[in-house]
């Protein structure tokens, strides 16, 4: 069966600093809550427990998985909700042991006692689990299991994931590489084209575009905003912020009113390599400190490397003249595609698959997204997303206390810096010729994904998590 993904679905807006870890069990939160209401069961509930499994426990309190779900169960939406109350919010709940469920059912709460961190236990169809247990008052008792599989995607146990939305049948049904290959060879259209005539089957053509102008939007508010905002990451590990200095630094201090003049001023700069190389660092920077002060960015696959997309299209838009609405759509389409078929072939979580599973999947989205836009053929596009992942096979997720900060952070400069060299590679190669397919690459990913420790896969249990000096691990 060809699953069924659309580009909304790769590309989500929600708050950091996680989509597997934060968005996706906020997410998970609403689903619950929602079955209750459908159920008429809602003024029922007496009482209520969250128990968090596997990844999730063990890196929650750095991910925000705590928070997440309580602004879930409250009703609140991470598209739309106002960022800087979440702190108050929270602390409201903790103060008063009270939650309001979708704003209308006030049942005692203790977020210390009835969120449960469950470390040594795991359930076996993901490593990011959470399950609900309510308490009704009629003594039934109600209990529901979701799994957070990346990118903020959630399934709920017992339930056909290819159900509903994902089982819409495509004019264009694509489960990998060689299927995307294949229909644009036989109709002769870009990988952009092909996308863009199967989002038509969820909605018009016009809706599609805006949503996608929206998306960009978003990008570049993060990337802004992380480059005027100073100070500490919080988390306790007292990591600087550094996009906003070397914003400031690189544009020698000029003074500017708003995202046009500043992005004037970046192109006034020049071309040179250096001044490339550190803006395409600051854009990745700034949406990747965003991303860890809970701040409002998009999954592109995932939170963790919401900076690699957004910094590689400022890159096209700014340095490559691509600064059109029709090439934004087609960098974002081709991007997205890209992004579904590593999902389908392998996976976009880090709890599966370490860090290849993100920065790599994302970096080899840059990489083909940019390489279309460029002009390069449909195999070069893909070739382009192959020499990405394929230097990013193995990478680990080793977050230092959990947070998505070191070495999350960093690592977004490296994929975005990585995509545009591998679209430079394909441009200038004949892919006719390539020895590794992306197909090829994607399964081997996915190989070394079943291979890897544990540990290495979002538990902060190896790798920098356990090697950082001790001054760090007591912050």
């Amino acid at each position: 069966m060809h699953e069924s993904i659309s580009v909304f679905d790769i590309f989500k807006i929600g708050v950091g600093p996680s989509s597997s870890h934060t968005l996706g069990p906020w997410r998970a939160a609403q689903y619950f809550i929602k079955s209750l209401i459908e159920k008429e069961m809602l003024d029922k509930v007496i009482s209520i427990e969250v128990l968090l499994y596997g990844s999730l426990a063990k890196t929650g309190i750095g991910h925000g998985t705590d928070v997440a779900v309580q602004l879930g169960l409250c009703g609140e939406d991470p598209v739309s909700f106002d960022i800087n109350s979440i702190e108050a919010t929270i602390a409201e709940i903790k103060k008063n042991n009270r939650i309001f469920l979708h704003h209308k059912k006030e049942v005692e709460f203790n977020p210390a006692a009835q969120i449960r961190f469950l470390y040594t236990e795991s359930l076996p169809y993901h490593p990011n689990a959470l399950s609900f247990l309510v308490k009704l008052d009629d003594e039934q008792t109600i209990a529901s299991t979701y799994y957070s599989v990346g990118g903020g995607f959630v399934v709920k146990e017992g339930e056909d994931i290819h159900a509903g939305k994902n089982h819409i049948v495509l004019p264009f049904p694509i489960n990998n590489a060689d299927d995307l290959l294949h229909w644009c060879r036989k109709t002769g259209m870009h990988i952009s084209e092909v996308v863009m005539e199967n989002e038509n089957c969820w909605r018009n053509e016009a809706d599609t575009r805006s949503g996608l102008m929206n998306i960009w939007k978003v990008m570049r508010e993060s990337m802004y905003k992380g480059c005027h905002t100073s100070g500490y990451l919080p988390g306790g590990l007292q990591v600087s912020r550094r996009a906003a200095e070397l914003s400031k630094r690189l544009l020698k201090k000029k003074e500017y009113n708003g995202y046009e003049q500043w992005l004037n001023l970046i192109k006034a700069g020049g071309r040179e390599f250096n001044y490339i190389l550190d803006w395409v660092s600051c854009f990745a920077l700034a949406v990747n400190e965003e991303n860890a002060s809970f701040g409002r960015v998009v999954t592109a696959p995932t939170n963790g490397a919401a900076g690699v997309i957004p910094a590689v299209l400022q890159y096209y838009v700014i340095f490559c003249d691509g600064e059109s609405e029709d090439k934004i759509i087609q960098f974002l389409l081709t991007a997205a595609e890209i992004g579904s078929i590593f999902k389908k072939g392998a996976t976009i979580s880090a709890a599966m698959g370490g860090c290849q599973a993100e920065i790599g999947v994302s970096s080899a989205m840059a990489a083909a997204a940019l390489t279309e836009c460029m002009g390069g053929t449909q195999r070069q596009v893909m070739m382009a997303a192959e020499i990405a992942m394929e230097h990013h096979l193995g990478m680990t997720c080793d977050p230092i206390g959990g947070l998505v900060q070191i070495p999350c952070i960093e690592r977004n400069t490296m994929g975005a810096i990585k995509a545009i060299t591998a679209s430079q590679l394909a441009l200038q190669s004949a892919p006719d010729y390539a020895i590794v397919s992306l197909d090829g690459v994607i399964k081997t990913m996915w190989d070394t994904a079943l291979d890897m420790n544990s540990k290495y896969k979002e538990t902060a249990d190896g790798g920098l998590a356990v090697n950082v000096p001790l001054s760090l691990s007591e912050c």
